[in-house]
């Protein structure tokens, strides 16, 4: 005879048809925020149905209670599991989950950013085509700056947030569907279809009834108190700390504290908000009844009050189921596939409803062991991306989805308050990226790296004694374009190259000593701002070499101190402007030699002193202008010697003081032209003339001449003595 199901109280509904396989006992348990799993032991006629005509799909399967009709369960098959064949007909296993189980099945490692729990949650069940859930919040989630799946399930992912974020779920089962409650309160929690139900204890009861057959209430020490704190660097004062006593009263239980690091939160209020759902997690342990029953309608998630119970302090009290596990069976006359009788029990744990239940955190968040490399991205068309704080983003070598990271803070070597040591990681670079205590949400740069793109700026190995820092101008800058500082160790060749692309400034507020043990040379600009005092010492040749101006500017004294020969060669003018005074000591020889013409401009006095001989050679004129008086003081002796001739043009006087003796020899004629009086003074005065001697005044002459003759004319001559006068010849004549 066929097998059927129509008068039993278990039934079964799959896609292989209407009884196909019959249904004669499951066992399962369903539990708040855990997958249920239940295992179906069935019959057939037909010994050769094959896995993939069940496995991974829907079955719905049911059990008749008392009042109210059936209860349903409905999940998918994840395993089917075929045994013992006897006259035709075969045993089966089946394994039936719920679709929330399908997400255990996949892993994936991608990146959240500025997204809520609900945010992820409904990305991650959409992406699979899920749609079986419903939310029932209250509390306001946080939203999540930078939140990585990190190969691991996507089961385990979204579990670890909801058990983070204090949030729970169940299923609620009806025929053809089950849908998942995500919930953070405990006014999610539904009456039962049993609402009230009775505890009579050793009382004697319709072995039919549906009432509780144990009951077992245990209490447990939990800690009294949670604190956590965390650290935010963009408030690094801020302290985080928040701490939430336990409503638990119990002596002593204040001491106990959980005390933890870091809480992953960056701001008080939400520090807050997390401590409270950890302590709350504590307290779901506290007050635990472990009980049985026969009540078919009890459900994770679901609601009752005691009814009669031994213990009059328990009745009238209500409780949430927390987890059930169900047993049930029907036997079959094996002909028929008839019912000839059916038992159904379950055990379950429950807490009283007032109490919100905030799941274990059980499922471990993934850490990252070591470090891994990533490349540096941003927008296009730029060369450097970076926050205020000199954070980049990077794209991972996982991530397939073409997401960046969050801002990532990148170490220094040093990094104070406005000082310090920066170098931007540049876009397409890649970096290494570690993470805090490995939490993947918590990246940060800590190096970099050369790749095959991006090559070192030597070639190596045969560059190997070459160390550098090397830069690029940005942007557009080029292989030509950059700022350098080189080392050089190869033996024999050791260098410190300095190379800026533009401008090199130097700001030094106090000493700055340089030592060159052999040449310097600057080419290029170059600007050196010394607050204080500047010493160079060079140990053999210093060569400055400006290709265009040069200025010195010095605010107070200059003094320039050669111990060998100074030599200066302009190519065109020289200008000297001296505010005050020049002095120059030559302890020796001092030749000037000017090609044209040599000006000398004196506003006040000019006094020149020549220890030894002084020599002045003009080749062509010389011109001397003195506004007022010029003086001439010679220790020895002066020689004038001119060429052609010498021309003097005295506006007034002209005095001469010889102390001894006064000499002049005129190769030429001598003319004195005196417009006034003409005044010779001396203690005797001899005048010789070699040919002849003429006084003339007028029209009367004297005449003498080298044969001895002497004319005198006059229009009158008179002799007068004071005493004789004596005419002396060898004849007078008398007209």
């Amino acid at each position: 005879m066929a097998l059927t199901q129509q008068e039993r109280t278990l039934k079964l509904s799959t896609p292989l048809g209407e009884d196909v396989l019959l249904l004669t006992g499951f066992t399962g348990k369903e539990e708040v925020s855990r997958l249920f799993r239940f295992q179906l032991d069935m019959i057939s006629d037909d010994a050769g149905i094959q896995a993939a005509d069940i496995v991974g799909k829907d079955v719905t399967f049911s059990i008749e209670m008392k009042e109210g009709g059936p209860r349903f369960f409905h999940g998918f098959v994840s395993q089917l599991m075929a045994s013992n064949e006897d006259q035709g007909r075969r045993e089966y296993r089946a394994e039936v989950v719920p679709w929330l189980w399908f997400l255990t099945q996949t892993a994936d490692c991608r990146i959240f950013q500025d997204k809520t729990i609900k945010d992820i949650i409904e990305t991650i069940f959409g992406d699979l085509g899920f749609s079986d859930y419903k939310f029932d919040l209250q509390l306001e989630h946080k939203e999540w700056e930078y939140c990585v799946q990190y190969r691991e399930t996507d089961f385990n992912f979204v579990s670890r947030l909801m058990e983070q974020e204090g949030v729970s779920y169940w299923f609620d089962h009806s025929d053809g569907e089950h849908e998942m409650v995500i919930s953070d309160h405990t006014g999610a929690y539904q009456d039962c279809d049993e609402s009230e139900v009775d505890f009579p204890g050793d009382v004697g009861v319709d072995a039919i009834d549906d009432h509780i057959t144990s009951w077992e209430h245990r209490y447990a020490f939990v800690s009294g108190k949670w604190a956590q704190t965390d650290y935010n660097f963009k408030t690094p004062g801020t302290n985080l700390m928040t701490n939430e006593p336990s409503v638990v009263s119990l002596p002593g239980i204040s001491k106990y504290e959980v005390y933890d690091y870091p809480g992953e939160y960056s701001d008080k209020g939400v520090g807050k908000t997390e401590t409270k759902l950890r302590i709350e997690e504590e307290e779901a342990s506290y007050d635990v009844v472990s009980a049985s029953s026969q009540c078919k309608s009890f459900t994770p998630g679901g609601k009752f009050k005691i009814g009669v119970h031994p213990s009059s302090s328990e009745e009238g009290k209500g409780f949430v189921i927390t987890s059930i596990t169900h047993s049930a069976s029907e036997q079959i006359a094996y002909e028929s596939g008839a019912s000839v009788g059916q038992d159904y029990s379950n055990s379950f744990t429950c807490i009283p409803d007032s109490v919100i239940f905030r799941p274990a955190r059980i499922t471990p968040k993934p850490l990252v062991s070591g470090v891994q490399t990533a490349v540096v991205v941003g927008p296009e068309g730029e060369e450097i991306s970076t926050d205020e704080y000199g954070r980049v983003k990077v794209h991972f070598f996982w991530e397939r989805e073409g997401h960046s990271s969050c801002w990532m803070r990148v170490s220094q070597n040093w990094a104070g308050k406005n000082w310090g040591i920066v170098f931007n990681p540049r876009i397409g670079h890649e970096v290494i990226v570690d993470f805090l205590e490995g939490d993947p949400d918590r990246p940060i740069i800590v190096g970099r790296v050369y790749n095959a793109a991006n090559m070192p700026p030597y070639e190596l190995p045969g560059d190997q004694t070459r160390s550098t820092i090397k830069s690029r101008s940005s942007k557009g800058g080029s292989e030509d374009n950059f700022n350098e500082i080189r080392f050089e160790d190869k033996m024999g060749d050791e260098e410190i190259y300095v190379h800026a692309e533009k401008d090199r400034n130097t700001v030094i507020e106090n000493n700055d000593t340089i030592l060159i043990g052999f040449d310097k040379t600057d080419p290029g600009d170059q600007t050196i701002g010394v607050h204080n005092d500047r010493v160079e010492t060079i140990g053999r040749d210093r060569s400055l070499d400006v290709g265009r101006d040069k200025m010195e500017h010095v605010v107070n004294d200059k003094t320039i101190q050669v111990d060998g020969g100074h030599t200066e060669t302009i190519g065109k003018s020289m200008t000297i402007t001296v505010g005050s005074s020049l002095t120059e000591t030559v302890a020796m020889n001092y030749a000037e030699t000017v090609g044209a013409a040599m000006q000398l401009s004196v506003g006040g006095a000019l006094a020149i002193t020549v220890g030894l001989a002084m020599t002045e050679t003009v080749g062509g004129v010389k011109a001397e202008n003195i506004g007022v008086s010029k003086t001439e003081n010679i220790g020895t002796n002066k020689a004038l010697s001119v060429g052609a001739t010498l021309s003097e043009t005295i506006g007034k006087d002209r005095d001469v003081n010889i102390q001894k003796d006064f000499k002049e020899k005129i190769g030429g004629k001598a003319t004195v032209a005196v417009e006034k009086e003409y005044m010779l003074t001396a203690k005797k005065i001899n005048v010789v003339a070699k040919d002849e001697l003429q006084l003339k005044v007028g029209k009367a002459e004297i005449t003498m001449k080298k044969n001895g003759d002497i004319s005198i004319k006059g229009k009158k001559i008179s002799v007068k003595g004071s005493s004789d006068v004596i005419v002396k010849g060898s004849k007078i004549k008398e007209n």
